[in-house]
């Protein structure tokens, strides 16, 4: 998550691999930055990856946490905290995942086959 200590530099955007990371007050997608076409929502709503989504923050940069995969599968640390220079990339304390979890999310959100 990012904080409201956030000084919104946007240096933590770029460095995303599956694009989780979005402006306060930007729309996001499911397909930005991934390999997804349709998702099924945990109400079980199909929609289509491209639909946009409503921003978590609008004053913020913010993390979509279905996206982010604490860059497992890409780099040994997440790179969003690495490059912060106000350290407000933490982790959620209300959202937890191992890494089997993550792992797996990045293998949905890149088509990776195991």
């Amino acid at each position: 998550m990012i904080t409201d200590e956030c000084i919104n530099c946007g240096a933590c955007e770029p460095e995303c691999p599956n694009t989780a990371i979005y402006e306060g007050g930007v729309d996001w997608t499911w397909a930005g930055g991934t390999k997804l076409t349709s998702i099924t929502l945990e109400d079980g709503k199909d929609i289509s990856a491209v639909e946009k989504q409503d921003p978590y923050s609008d004053e913020f940069y913010y993390i979509v946490s279905g996206k982010c995969t604490e860059c497992m599968g890409f780099h040994e640390e997440p790179q969003c905290a690495a490059v912060c220079p106000v350290d407000c990339c933490v982790d959620d304390p209300d959202y937890r995942e191992s890494e089997e979890e993550l792992l797996g999310k990045q293998a949905w959100l890149h088509a990776v086959v195991a």
